[in-house]
């Protein structure tokens, strides 16, 4: 199940508005299909991995990160069908889709054809690997990651203003891989002004999987560019990274619209320079702490990302 949730990231985010999916299928302990949503939401994963498989499916086990889809559209069947139409024998399903349309008779129909179904199986990762789709599921908003590059005092510019470059190389190209994997980036007036950024991918392979450019300012916005006034007006965007200044982080962190942090820390110290973050609303020390958790910390050459998820109620 591990290699299929890491497998549905190769379909975020161009499978939005749809889940990105993985789907693995294993037969004499050899994987003899694989498949990931494609750009747009189809063919679903279950689909490729059916297709790559072929006639390998008899008596195959799948492992799917998400319950099979119970509904056939315009654009292709329901994936319960096809699979049991395939002939496996065994479905290994990570988590139940809340879609209605589906939410437990995709599992019911596998049943029903006498396939062995076992679910909730490192249900946690494939929802996190989920993370915006699950998000705009269950509440009707954009997931957000905000990232962060300083110094080891916390500085992300010199008083001058001046910020090329923080972190090194490697920690630009993760960066950089986390603009391929949202919809949409963001920035505050006064970054577009002193940066001009440019926000693409510069990645090879990757420089079409740049996101969608916003502003936040209470302005118009230039070309190319989409004006937004406030963290809450973000709503056509499945995912969205915030990538600066203070201002921005501030005003996402005080709206509590911050559900990822990617803190990127450099082996520097620039002293009195411009500080990470502003004002964030926090009145009182002790309702800073527990808000936090850490998920991964790794070395990036000579720099350190350290990632945090927001603790909210009922994840």
């Amino acid at each position: 199940m591990a290699a299929a949730i890491a497998l549905s990231q190769r379909g975020r985010p161009a499978a939005a508005p749809n889940p990105n999916v993985g789907c693995l299928l294993v037969a004499d302990g050899r994987v003899v299909g694989r498949g990931w949503t494609q750009a747009g939401g189809r063919p679903h994963a279950e689909a490729m991995a059916l297709a790559a498989a072929g006639d390998a499916t008899r008596g195959a086990t799948a492992y799917v990160t998400l319950e099979p889809c119970a509904h056939a559209s315009p654009r292709g069947p329901a994936c319960s069908d096809s699979l049991i139409a395939a002939g496996i024998a065994r479905a290994v399903i990570a988590v139940q889709d809340p879609d209605p349309r589906t939410d437990g008779s995709g599992i019911a129909r596998l049943q029903a054809a006498g396939i062995a179904v076992t679910s909730g199986i490192l249900s946690d990762d494939a929802r996190a690997a989920m993370a915006p789709w699950w998000t705009r599921q269950h509440e009707s908003r954009p997931f957000v990651t905000l990232k962060l590059a300083t110094s080891l005092d916390g500085c992300i510019a010199m008083a001058d203003g001046s910020s090329r470059w923080i972190t090194g190389t490697r920690a630009r190209a993760h960066a950089h891989l986390e603009r391929a994997r949202h919809d949409a980036i963001l920035v505050g007036r006064r970054t577009l002004e002193a940066d001009a950024p440019r926000l693409d991918v510069r990645l090879p392979g990757l420089a079409d999987r740049s996101p969608r450019k916003l502003l936040l300012t209470s302005g118009a916005a230039p070309e190319g560019w989409t004006a937004v006034a406030a963290p809450e007006a973000v709503d056509d965007v499945d995912s969205l990274l915030v990538e600066g200044g203070a201002g921005a982080a501030s005003a996402f962190l005080a709206a509590d619209r911050v559900d990822r942090l990617l803190l990127y820390r450099a082996p520097i110290l620039i002293g009195a320079g411009r500080a990470a973050l502003g004002d964030i609303g926090l009145t009182d020390l002790a309702d800073a702490h527990g808000r936090w958790r850490m998920a991964d910390s790794r070395m990036l050459g000579s720099d350190r990302i350290d990632v945090y998820e927001r603790v909210r109620e009922g994840r």
